[in-house]
């Protein structure tokens, strides 16, 4: 005979598990992270879905920096963007532009009741992402800036002191000459991002603009002004010290990085956030300091601006999924997990109170590499030329302008031919952009 108290105990049971558990909201967060950096994303949406349970992060890797944006930019128009899109730092004037696109990140914080004070924010970070008005656009995410990183021990073997690094360009180039000599034959020194930083970041550096109206931060309306004199003639240095690999070619973007890394150049002018991968990989001691500078430049060095991407919050969402956007820049603004960020990946602190929470530990004095950006951004006040930049085409210019400054270092243009050009090609482009931002 049945024990009717069973039979009901578990229908009850059967009952119960017949209810599903309430279902997470998922956040798509499309990213252009690898390796190292890679990791740090994976990790840090791991330890955001593991402190809650409303909502789940997911990580997507779409390729490189100007793959991402296309494909986010193609998945709004097809209706099925992400929620986060991660876009470098030269994106934003496109971002800006696509009206409906996007959600603003201080509209979204104060919709979402999410404390957010953009004064919290490193000044040259915050206003790199924000409208003239203080309104924070995107949200900074791996921000950088360009320094250069070299061997100690290649220093060494070439009878270079190494800690006392090159500090203007003409010392880079002696001291490349006397690298090579040393036997590094096929490369002096490299740089990464040819137009990053021998165009943006050296105009930049140099107090000199790159174009009118600041930059563009001051409106479309712009007009390139890189085929000055110093850059005409910094470009010539560059395409008379590769005849003999003093200075070696490496590419457009961070494809030839591993050249350092390898031993193969001794010294590489990129991003501060290769710190992850030359700590990965390097075999040698290394270090970095800030960019050289021409000391007949009035007012050399100025300071630097940002590299490295933010977070954009993409339209179209429910008040649920925004809330989780929300909450997830909340927890990334952390000034715990900002500091720890930092001195894993090497990207900045971006906020003051990280920076600071670093500095105190004397973890600088360990590991001096890691603030020698934010010492350059925060080299001097900015100026009209050094604000940061904000040009509609950016992806596309930046092809334009490496094909000729390629076309300059192959010898088939004079560098001033080459710079011309590329001034008047990539105003071509301002143009195209601004009709279409003013339609």
């Amino acid at each position: 005979m049945f024990d009717r108290r069973i039979v009901i105990a578990a229908v009850a049971a059967m009952t119960l598990s017949a209810v599903p558990a309430a279902a997470q909201t998922e956040i798509q967060w499309w990213h252009a992270m690898t390796g190292a950096n890679n990791d740090v994303v994976v990790k840090l949406a791991e330890e955001f879905n593991a402190s809650q349970r409303e909502f789940r992060v997911v990580p997507t890797y779409k390729g490189s920096y100007p793959d991402t944006m296309n494909a986010g930019i193609a998945a709004f128009r097809a209706n099925n963007a992400p929620h986060i899109l991660q876009v470098f730092e030269v994106g934003t004037a496109t971002m800006m532009a696509a009206r409906g696109a996007i959600k603003p990140v201080y509209q979204l914080m104060a919709e979402a009741n999410e404390p957010f004070d953009p004064k919290a924010y490193l000044p040259a970070v915050a206003g790199y992402y924000s409208t003239s008005r203080g309104e924070m656009l995107s949200f900074p995410f791996n921000s950088s800036s360009s320094v250069m990183w070299y061997n100690k021990d290649a220093f060494r073997r070439a009878g270079l002191n190494p800690d006392q690094p090159p500090k203007t360009w003409p010392d880079l180039f002696e001291a490349a000459k006397r690298l090579r000599a040393a036997g590094f034959d096929k490369c002096g020194f490299s740089s990464a991002w040819i137009t990053w930083l021998n165009l943006e970041q050296f105009s930049v550096w140099h107090n000199v603009p790159l174009a009118s109206r600041a930059n563009g931060i001051d409106g479309f309306d712009t007009e390139l002004r890189f085929n000055s004199p110093l850059h005409v003639r910094h470009l010539q240095n560059l395409v008379e010290l590769q005849r003999d690999n003093t200075f070696s070619y490496s590419g457009r973007t961070n494809t030839g990085e591993g050249r350092f890394t390898s031993g193969e150049c001794p010294i590489m002018l990129t991003s501060s956030g290769f710190y992850g991968n030359v700590r990965a990989n390097a075999k040698f001691e290394w270090a970095n300091a800030p960019m050289p500078y021409y000391p007949d430049v009035a007012g050399a060095p100025q300071n630097s601006t940002l590299g490295g991407a933010s977070l954009w919050v993409m339209g179209g969402k429910s008040a649920a999924e925004y809330r989780g956007v929300a909450r997830f820049l909340t927890f990334l603004s952390s000034v715990e997990r900002q500091a720890k960020l930092h001195t894993d990946s090497g990207y900045l602190p971006i906020t003051t109170a990280a920076y600071e929470q670093v500095k105190a530990s004397g973890f600088y004095r360990a590991n001096p590499y890691l603030e020698t950006p934010i010492l350059e951004l925060t080299n001097k006040p900015p100026t009209e030329n050094s604000r940061g930049l904000r040009l509609g085409n950016m992806v596309q210019m930046r092809d334009v302008w490496a094909e000729e400054m390629e076309a300059a270092l192959n010898g088939q243009k004079t560098a001033q031919a080459a710079l011309d050009a590329a001034v008047s090609r990539g105003n071509v482009m301002l143009r195209q952009f601004e009709r279409t931002v003013s339609r």
